[in-house]
């Protein structure tokens, strides 16, 4: 048995033998037991207001004995331990604080009412944020329509651009990140010379793709003239004009292609229309049709009535690009079927072929701008790298996704994949 214990079953046999003696002097056993029994309450009493004073003030440990000394100390020794763990707290939350002031972007705590609870320096100088507005709801000091639709969405994986209310035509990227619970972090970064950039970048090869159209426009003109007099030209001749024919078209494409991506990423506000995907579809596998190699097939299954509320010339050019790619890469006597299908949440476009597949590292760039895979021995003529960037930037103009699956030697398949709100079915 501990040493506490001992010292407190002493205390407890004292006052009985104190309570025993008085009751063999007096005669009353249990008055003396009750005065016992009094006693040792009244030590528990007076103990318990002393840690209550201990606790209430601070100061020195309270002495005492029995299992109260026991007491005062493990209660001394956690006092302790919570104080340093306090100190590094206090330590690491500085830390944070120092760490967060110095960055660039602006940082802001919300808390769970979105009031401010805390901001750096960054915050204050392109949010206009002083320390009196601690406590004030952000909606209320960002003043923008769209800040305040993004904040009531709760989508805290999208941003929201605003213009910055101190910095002249700063324009600010803002993102919120939840952490802890019902806490989350405002960051707002000033992508002025980022949007700059993408701007000068799409002048560029807006103008340059335009500039490129006339030369090659009378390049064409002088080379269908030659080729209309070809049976007049030596071989050799009539070779040259073929290949120097066959790259005008390339680059045609290649221009092409580039001001569609520029159009796309402008960013200009869509005419958003009804579009019939079934009528689409049709017409778009019948132009394909007269471009496919003798024993190709083309099938088209529509197994879904929705339309889509879209822009149809994007889309047009979308579903092209993935058909007449499937065409491309399937062999001489393969098959490409195109799917419009219902799926929970929404409805999907698969395009499939037999192809001889694409590896799976090639799979997550496949959509960056000139990025292509070589043809190998399938025999397909190489494409300019534009298509699949075409296509997914359309998907993303219309709230898609697209999805590639792929196995070597076995075939391809390219889901585009619209969500139910973007979808009009008939009778809705």
């Amino acid at each position: 048995m501990d040493s506490p214990w001992r010292a407190e079953f002493f205390w407890l046999a004292l006052l009985a033998f104190a309570g025993l003696f008085f009751g063999k002097i007096t005669g009353l056993f249990f008055v003396g037991a009750c005065l016992a029994v009094l006693a040792y309450l009244l030590r528990q009493i007076y103990h318990i207001n002393r840690i209550a004073l201990w606790l209430r003030t601070g100061g020195k440990i309270p002495q005492g004995s029995g299992i109260w000394e026991e007491i005062y100390y493990l209660i001394y020794r956690l006092r302790r331990r919570n104080k340093s763990r306090k100190k590094k707290l206090l330590e690491m939350l500085e830390r944070f604080r120092t760490a967060t002031a110095a960055l660039p972007d602006a940082t802001v705590v919300l808390g769970p009412r979105d009031e401010i609870d805390w901001f750096n320096e960054a915050a204050g100088r392109l949010l206009s944020l002083r320390k009196s507005d601690i406590g004030q709801q952000i909606g209320n000091l960002l003043r923008s329509p769209k800040f305040a639709e993004f904040l009531r969405a709760c989508d805290y994986a999208a941003t929201v651009n605003i213009v910055s209310p101190t910095v002249e035509r700063a324009q600010l990227e803002i993102r919120i990140v939840p952490y802890g619970e019902d806490l989350r972090l405002l960051i707002a970064q000033d992508v002025t010379q980022i949007r700059f950039m993408e701007r000068v970048r799409s002048d560029f090869v807006a103008n340059v793709s335009h500039e490129l159209r006339t030369p090659l426009t009378v390049l064409r003109g002088y080379l269908e003239t030659l080729g209309d007099t070809g049976e007049e030209l030596p071989a050799h001749y009539q070779k040259m004009f073929r290949r120097m024919e066959e790259q005008t078209m390339r680059m045609q494409k290649l221009i092409d292609g580039l001001l569609a991506l520029t159009k796309l990423e402008s960013g200009a506000q869509a005419d958003f229309k009804p579009v019939d995907m079934a009528a689409l579809l049709k017409s778009v596998c019948d132009e394909a049709r007269l471009l496919r190699q003798n024993g190709q097939s083309l099938a088209l299954r529509l197994e879904s009535e929705a339309g889509l509320l879209g822009v149809e010339a994007e889309l047009r050019s979308a579903c092209s690009n993935l058909i007449l790619n499937a065409l491309k890469y399937a062999p001489a006597d393969g098959a490409v079927s195109v799917r419009w299908r219902d799926e929970p949440g929404g409805a999907a476009l698969d395009v499939e072929d037999n192809g001889p597949g694409i590896a799976a590292e090639h799979l997550p760039r496949l959509t960056e701008r000139f990025y292509r895979v070589e043809a190998g021995k399938s025999g397909a003529k190489s494409g300019v790298g534009l298509g699949l960037s075409i296509v997914k930037h359309v998907l993303t103009r219309h709230e898609g996704e697209l999805k590639i699956a792929s196995n070597l030697g076995v075939g391809s398949c390219f889901s585009c994949r619209f969500p139910e709100k973007r979808l009009l079915r008939k009778g809705a």
